[in-house]
């Protein structure tokens, strides 16, 4: 875009990010009638055109295994972002390990999440007043049902009401059906219902039902690689096209934000951003401005963003930008088994993921302190058959056409069982500006600082055993002893649920944004992207970054057109 273009007085807010967060407050801000305009740093992608859906992995460099530069594969939807991004890098604490998913494209991490969207329940808003530790949030589940309803109802999420206390009901039609379990998902539920342990249809952002002009999904084609029919959600086909439909919507891609800027009383009245293509700094007039970048490129936007009124960074008054990070735990167990040898061969693609999962049970175990650890995990299935890569299960050996008939034998009969868990935040765990290195666009870069306490290390250690005991009642066999929880849980960063970096609550002492996202020190400054979690509940946080920016913009929109901001 040329410059003498744009006029940020020409617009009512200003949104930075194009993701879950971003996209959904450009989307309901415009749909109440204000102007938006949306900087997004990465590049503009069309998943309608760019999307490799139906390339087969026989296609690809190693079968399309991923590598350093396609983490997820070579198929993968984000096309220049990664772990490690060319020219932005950011740095580590001593004796911290911690990565960082920087997405760098037009709708974010959304082009590629795992779909999967389950609402936070009632024990989740209020984790420190049943157990003292962490923070509460500052609305209680009840308050956030309804945003849920109107969330998943837009966005098209598949599943069916359990009444499990871990996973909420929806409102009768809410939900679209979900696909039916494959056999070894079933074979999962059969051993688990043995040990007492809940299995559940999967809740995901995938349509089952055509929706307005998205189709639903064939199950053909992995979901991680971006859905150019816009059956896998993600903002680049459903939120973005919606709200530039209401004309009201201009976008621009490649624009790397530097700083929030302020007048000469501290208010927020401007922002600076890099033009990628040409390297000049822009500086644009703000009425309004949404920080929905990510939790941990919000939180460096905040900390770079100093000025005599902010010393410190802006909106942090509290200190506790950058403060509160949380992912969630991670660790993956698996086994051959037997019972899964030899089976005929269909299709068992579905919606690529699992259809069934085995949602936290433990909430009374642990209301009665009867666990070594406080806060809840789930575990994912993974399982089936799926188009070959460059790894079977079994054990292979030999040459020839008996190498091969060992390879069918075992095709399918893999059971990984990947735990995903909560994490409590600790002193150990935040980011910080490392003044001596920068990124080429000349912005300071992130210190991160990560480590794992003993909430997450026991709980991982209670996981690895509850895997094992499924597995071995599902006739999978041992030989070496499980894995210490230290070696085995993911590092910082690894599943990508980063959140906690601008955290919202009740006091301005002890948090940085209000329920509505509202910065506690600059009125006319939010954030609408997980830096605002009070917690991290071992749920996907994507469906709740949503509902919160859809209930916060509605709220912000509220306000300026009461002429409050």
């Amino acid at each position: 875009m040329m410059e003498g273009q744009i006029n940020g007085h020409d617009y009512d807010v200003i949104v930075v990010g194009s993701g879950a967060g971003g996209a959904m407050a450009a989307y309901t801000l415009t749909k109440s009638g204000r102007k938006v305009l949306m900087l997004e740093a990465g590049r503009d992608y069309d998943p309608k055109t760019e999307t490799p859906m139906f390339k087969s992995n026989f296609d690809a460099p190693l079968l399309g295994a991923g590598n350093p530069d396609k983490d997820f594969g070579f198929y993968d939807a984000t096309v220049d972002g990664g772990w490690e991004v060319p020219g932005e890098p950011y740095t580590k604490g001593e004796g911290s390990e911690f990565l960082w998913w920087r997405a760098r494209m037009l709708g974010g991490r959304t082009n590629h999440w795992g779909r999967y969207s389950l609402r936070f329940s009632e024990h989740d808003f209020k984790g420190f007043s049943r157990d003292g530790l962490g923070a509460d949030w500052p609305f209680e589940y009840w308050d956030l049902a309804p945003w849920y309803d109107e969330t998943e109802a837009l966005v098209g999420i598949c599943g069916t009401n359990t009444g499990l206390d871990d996973m909420p009901d929806s409102p009768e039609g809410v939900l679209q059906p979900p696909p039916k379990p494959r056999v070894p998902e079933l074979l999962v539920s059969a051993a688990a219902k043995k040990l007492g342990i809940p299995t559940a249809p999967m809740h995901r952002a995938v349509l089952t039902r055509p929706k307005d002009d998205r189709q639903a999904c064939f199950y053909a084609t992995p979901c991680g690689r971006g859905c150019s029919i816009g059956a896998a959600f993600q903002t680049t086909t459903s939120l973005i096209p919606m709200a530039q439909a209401t004309g009201l919507l201009t976008v621009i891609t490649d624009a790397m934000v530097k700083e929030v800027n302020v007048d000469e009383k501290g208010e927020v009245n401007a922002l600076t951003y890099i033009d990628k293509k040409t390297k000049q700094a822009h500086r644009l007039d703000a009425k309004v401005i949404i920080l929905a970048a990510s939790a941990c490129e919000s939180a460096r936007i905040l900390l770079n963003s100093k000025s005599e009124s902010h010393p410190n960074g802006l909106a942090n008054s509290s200190g506790h930008v950058g403060r509160n990070i949380m992912d969630s735990t991670g660790v993956s167990y698996g086994a051959h088994i037997p019972a899964l040898e030899g089976r005929p061969k269909y299709n068992e693609d579905g919606h690529t993921a699992n259809h069934l999962f085995i949602p936290w049970w433990g909430h009374k175990m642990q209301e009665k302190k009867a666990m070594a650890f406080p806060r809840g995990y789930h575990f994912e299935i993974g399982s089936g058959f799926r188009a070959p890569s460059s790894w079977v299960s079994g054990d292979l050996d030999g040459y020839g056409k008996p190498l091969k008939e060992i390879a069918k034998q075992a095709y399918g009969s893999y059971v990984g069982l990947a735990l995903r868990g909560e994490m409590l935040p600790n002193d150990d765990c935040y980011m910080e500006i490392d003044e001596d290195v920068k990124d080429q666009w000349g912005i300071p870069v992130v210190k991160f600082h990560w480590k794992w306490s003993q909430h997450e290390l026991k709980q991982v250690e209670h996981g690895l055993k509850t895997a094992r005991q499924i597995l071995e009642t599902m006739g999978a066999k041992f030989d070496e002893p499980l894995p210490k929880a230290e070696d085995a849980i993911l590092k910082g960063g690894q599943i990508i649920h980063e959140v906690g970096s601008t955290r919202m609550g009740d006091s301005p002492t002890e948090s940085v944004t209000n329920q509505w996202g509202q910065t506690w020190d600059c009125s006319n400054l939010f954030v609408m992207d997980a830096g605002v979690f009070a917690s991290n509940p071992h749920k996907n946080c994507t469906l709740t970054i949503m509902t919160l920016a859809m209930r916060n913009s509605t709220w912000l929109a509220r306000q300026l057109d009461k002429g409050e901001l």
